[in-house]
């Protein structure tokens, strides 16, 4: 059994970064198409943009907004974002589940940290990579992934940093 290991360890490599040494590139390109798509949003605070990717297919994606057939506005009159708008990484993890596509050994990019519920959502769907550009304010989601055993990617194109945390 320890024989398989490196075997093991390997195929999940190949799973999990299947651009081999151009990983960092898709990573950074995967990233930029998360940040069009959270133009979508109709959330005026943030906008947020997800995609899931595995073996080098975009399996599903998401923006944050008010959940199918409720209003398209997502703060209140004071300008307070509504307690039922659904992050992005929540309205992407929900769509894959409803499909055929499975997000086990995926990867999530999303555009801002993610907060300690979509966390446990990461969690409970399998997905072992999370790449982003922004922080949340809270980091008890990171903590959570962390925990976990999720690889977690900061990358901030501007200063050129790709930081695997």
């Amino acid at each position: 059994m320890f024989l398989l290991w490196p075997v093991y360890i390997n195929q999940l490599t190949e799973i999990l970064k299947p651009y081999g040494d151009k990983q960092r590139a898709f990573d950074k390109r995967y990233l930029e198409m998360a940040l069009i798509w959270a133009q979508n949003s109709y959330c005026i605070r943030r906008q947020v943009g997800a995609l899931i990717v595995k073996g080098k297919m975009i399996i599903s994606d998401g923006y944050n907004g008010t959940p199918a057939g409720f209003e398209n506005i997502c703060e209140d009159e004071n300008n307070v974002t509504k307690p039922y708008v659904l992050h992005a990484e929540a309205n992407a993890i929900t769509k894959v589940a409803k499909s055929n596509n499975s997000s086990e050994d995926s990867t999530l990019y999303v555009t801002t940290s993610p907060c300690m519920e979509c966390a446990k959502l990461i969690i409970q769907s399998g997905i072992k990579r999370v790449v982003f550009c922004n922080r949340y304010h809270k980091t008890d989601g990171l903590d959570l992934l962390k925990r976990a055993g999720i690889e977690l990617v900061y990358i901030d194109s501007e200063n050129n940093i790709y930081e695997v945390q």
